[in-house]
């Protein structure tokens, strides 16, 4: 520390390699963004490239959702003696080739088994990312370097997202496969030059990893993460729908609807990095009640149309503001094995995914209507303030291990 208040050239030369450092992590959350929503918005063209209905085309997204929740502990236990750079460096590999399988996939089975590959090192590669970018800064400051790292997917739901669609319906939806292979040997060139090389824990062993399942403080932060970020995808999910038929909004607009939520998460992440430096549980406490009063508030909204413009950021914002503050709660509630413990938050937020989804779709095919999803989504976030009320209750009587 005294090195680099007494030498500013080289303070000044260290905040900029970590600012690389951090970026190569960030491109390898844009890469994953784009292959993981602009299948979404693809659904048609692929239907039609492999000559398949939509139900199925649906289920090409929930095999890559699987292969998050599969490969999001299995590949952070088996890599836990792996120095993290060269964890990082293996898990961007797996996902580039991953997605150029995608590419060449000559049928609807070969298609969903290389999505099922594709989405397996999405949670590993979060979880060491997240991990690696913490160690590099002052404990203070770990919520700020996570959700850098955790910008990269927000970005690409702004820019890459629909650079992607439009790639795909301009000139072929395989296209976005090459897109994504691209953008992760991208990483993996950034990755080698700019993150700095740090020795495997020499405890570390897959026993140790797997520990982490045995904290009930985990699996807290775990069922935080499903429940109360579930009511985010319960709306996200059928955005296009209530834009439409409730906000009246064209078609036309919907990628700046799109945008404008994406917008909206690159605010909300970078905010809640920040005030998860000053208190982990307290944001956790006062963002969950923050996402069940914006849905609610989204629910009357978005019977017209500008109103509706101003709810779709403001939801966006406050459910990503959510995602720093459990990523760092997840590694201080298992110190000993951060990687697995880091990677189990985006297995939540999938599951989190498919939840929403699921919830939403019901509630509409009951007839209550296309925002009915958000007040379904407002509940989640209650029982998830519930849940992190009992896992503050909890540390009280038994603290986290420093």
């Amino acid at each position: 520390m005294t090195t680099t208040i007494h030498a500013p050239g080289k303070a000044a030369a260290n905040r900029s390699h970590l600012g690389l450092a951090i970026l190569a992590l960030a491109m390898g959350g844009f890469g994953i963004g784009v292959t993981e929503f602009a299948m979404m918005g693809l659904l048609k063209e692929v239907e039609l490239g492999l000559n398949i209905g939509t139900p199925e085309a649906g289920h090409l997204i929930s095999a890559y959702a699987l292969g998050v929740v599969v490969g999001a502990p299995a590949l952070a236990a088996v890599g836990a003696k792996l120095p993290r750079k060269h964890l990082a460096l293996g898990l961007m590999l797996f996902f580039s080739v991953a997605n150029l399988t995608s590419f060449i996939a000559a049928d609807y089975t070969s298609m969903l088994v290389s999505r099922f590959a594709a989405g397996l090192p999405h949670g590993a590669f979060f979880g060491v990312a997240a991990v690696i970018a913490a160690s590099l800064v002052a404990p203070t400051k770990r919520g700020w370097a996570i959700s850098m790292v955790m910008a990269g997917l927000t970005v690409a739901n702004v820019i890459g997202v629909p650079f992607a669609t439009w790639l795909g319906q301009t000139f072929g939806w395989r296209l976005l496969f090459v897109l994504v292979g691209a953008l992760g040997l991208l990483t993996l060139a950034l990755i080698w030059k700019f993150v700095p090389f740090q020795k495997a824990h020499a405890d570390a062993s897959i026993r140790r990893e797997l520990g982490a399942l045995k904290r009930a403080q985990v699996w807290l932060a775990i069922m935080i993460g499903i429940v109360g970020f579930g009511g985010f995808f319960a709306t996200y999910t059928y955005i296009a729908h209530t834009m439409t038929s409730v906000a009246g909004i064209p078609s036309a607009f919907l990628p700046f609807v799109v945008a404008l939520y994406g917008l909206g998460m690159v605010a909300g992440n970078i905010v809640g990095g920040r005030i998860a430096d000053k208190s982990v549980m307290g944001t956790i406490y006062s963002v969950l009640p923050g996402i069940a009063v914006a849905l609610v508030v989204y629910a009357v909204a978005v019977h017209w149309p500008w109103s509706a413009f101003v709810m779709v950021f403001v939801v966006g914002a406050v459910g990503s503001m959510l995602v720093p503050a459990l990523q760092t709660r997840l590694l201080d509630a298992s110190p000993d094995a951060p990687s697995l413990a880091s990677s189990l938050n985006h297995a939540a937020l999938n599951v989190a995914n498919a939840l929403g989804a699921f919830l939403g779709g019901l509630v509409i095919a009951w007839g209550w209507g296309y925002v009915a999803p958000a007040l379904v989504g407002a509940v989640l976030a209650v029982l998830g303030l519930g849940v992190a009320v009992l896992s503050g209750l909890l540390e009280r009587k038994r603290p986290l291990a420093p």
